[in-house]
């Protein structure tokens, strides 16, 4: 499978050899589907807390007589039933959101996800990722360049001054490549992919 490699300008200088196990996949919706709805449900932090009857702050006193009024009987105001009153079945924070996804899985998704974005024309890639001052405005002007507006970029090696030029642009994800994950891969538009970085994909992954 060839990629298109591209210049600082955004246009095409040439291609690189890559390997088809990667890059050239059949896509599976049901996989990557899999595979994205495991990630965020892994990535969710687990911490919502609501209460139970015992736990809300209530009255012990009976709200009104058992008989003659013509309403419902009620014990406390703590019941669930009640607006204020407590959970029946309430969410606790040792609730475990994990789902396990294989490592063959993992793989084929990935490459599936890979070679359905080479298809669609989403996938580039760059000799090097650099910045020579960690200045926001000069990496935007450098994204601008290529012709992107949003772009997630992968690279074997994350460079510092990369990192700190980056992490203010709404629009642009810069990730290393053992760190890229199937939800960014679907979410950004485009996706660029430094030489080293795809050396390393395929060592990770084939």
């Amino acid at each position: 499978m060839e990629l298109k490699l591209i210049n600082a300008q955004g246009q095409v200088s040439g291609s690189l050899q890559a390997s088809d196990a990667l890059f050239a996949r059949e896509y599976n919706e049901a996989l990557v589907h899999q595979l994205v709805t495991a990630f965020l449900a892994n990535a969710r932090s687990g911490n919502r807390a609501q209460l139970t009857r015992a736990e809300v702050k209530h009255s012990t006193k009976k709200p009104w007589r058992q008989k003659g009024t013509g309403r419902a009987r009620s014990g406390m105001t703590s019941s669930p039933i009640w607006r204020s009153g407590g959970r029946a079945f309430p969410n606790k924070p040792d609730e475990n959101f994990t789902q396990k996804v294989n490592r063959k899985m993992y793989r084929a998704g990935m490459a599936a996800i890979l070679s359905q974005l080479v298809r669609d024309e989403r996938l580039f890639v760059v000799e090097e990722l650099t910045a020579a001052t960690p200045k926001t405005k000069d990496f935007a002007a450098q994204v601008k360049g290529l012709g992107f507006e949003q772009v997630l970029f992968v690279t074997k090696q994350l460079d510092e001054n990369v990192y700190l030029s980056s992490r203010n642009l709404p629009n642009v994800l810069v990730l290393e490549a053992q760190q890229a994950d199937p939800y960014s891969l679907l979410k950004y538009k485009k996706v660029v992919l430094t030489k080293e970085a795809v050396a390393h994909l395929e060592e990770q992954w084939v």
